[in-house]
């Protein structure tokens, strides 16, 4: 192996995983990523046709973040995701944490309300059944922060610390189905603290920066407890390809970094969209009272100034 400075992942020769079988770019998630962005797309452009605007910045937020899955699971870091801790760390980070957080920041579901056609009096279209799910009792549930925050830390402890990580890890089906249940995991985590979209739960400002600060410190000590372990943790990473010339402890301690780090990006991240979101509706709602006001005379101002002098005549 060089060690000449090049970037490893140049240097590194090929190799076998797993069971003999050679891994390459998952084609699920390659298609997913591709119709994901075909759709925003068309959303985009079927809006533009008919002289309405779409944010920018939502746009640049929802492609960014189909393409860090794509980057994470359509490259050759999946390949060496399933033979290095952390490189599947890596993986794992970005497709719980910050690919759904950038995903909902594009606001894809407002996206599709405003696209799609509305069905004829009586009947039921997609826009119709979207918004029907949106709002059913089933979405009212996995959002709901006592669902979110205990799945979200079990997919950190229930799955690494059991039998469980190395049976999924096992095959190309049990690897991708891991991974999609890491990105809804951070889908159904984040959409209530600072998704954009309509949805059934929907808790205050300083409620939702609470559901926040509740489970970014499990990822740490989750870190941390990769990090301080004496023998390899994981079984599926104890003995990693020789051709690698890596340490499966050190690797180990490696991934333990990158998740105790990824505990605070995401975090810094989310907490300044609060404060924007938060910002930005003050804003709407003074708008609205202004608005409000100038309709009725503001008569909520001359009500207060009649109770104020009723008091002063009440005291002379």
């Amino acid at each position: 192996m060089d060690h000449s400075g090049h970037g490893m992942m140049m240097d590194l020769p090929p190799f076998t995983l797993g069971r003999g079988l050679q891994w390459s770019a998952d084609p699920f998630f390659l298609i997913a990523c591709l119709a994901g962005l075909a759709l925003y797309g068309w959303g985009v452009m079927r809006l533009r046709r008919r002289g309405d605007s779409w944010s920018a910045a939502r746009t640049v937020s929802y492609v960014v973040g189909v393409l860090s899955v794509a980057l994470m699971m359509c490259t050759k870091l999946n390949d060496y995701g399933m033979v290095m801790f952390s490189v599947h760390m890596v993986q794992h980070m970005v497709i719980s944490m910050l690919s759904p957080i950038l995903i909902l920041l594009g606001a894809p579901m407002t996206l599709a309300l405003r696209a799609l056609p509305v069905a004829g009096r009586g009947r039921k279209g997609p826009r119709e059944l979207l918004l029907m799910l949106l709002h059913s009792r089933y979405m009212r549930v996995i959002t709901h922060p006592l669902f979110t925050i205990p799945m979200f830390i079990a997919s950190l402890y229930a799955l690494y610390f059991t039998p469980l990580f190395d049976f999924l890890m096992g095959s190309k089906t049990g690897h991708v189905a891991m991974m999609v249940h890491f990105f809804a995991v951070g889908v159904v985590f984040f959409w209530p603290i600072i998704g954009v979209d309509p949805g059934p739960h929907r808790p205050g400002y300083l409620m939702r920066m609470l559901e926040l600060f509740a489970g970014m410190p499990f990822h740490a000590f989750f870190g941390i407890a990769l990090m301080m372990g004496s023998t390899p943790m994981v079984e599926t990473f104890k003995n990693p390809p020789a051709s690698l010339g890596i340490d499966a402890l050190s690797d180990q301690n490696a991934a333990g970094g990158i998740a105790w780090a990824f505990s605070e990006i995401p975090s810094v991240l989310v907490l300044i969209a609060l404060l924007f979101q938060w910002y930005g509706s003050e804003q709407r709602q003074a708008k609205r009272k202004d608005r409000a006001a100038d309709r009725d005379g503001d008569k909520e101002l001359e009500a207060y100034n009649a109770y104020l002098a009723s008091l002063n005549a009440r005291g002379n």
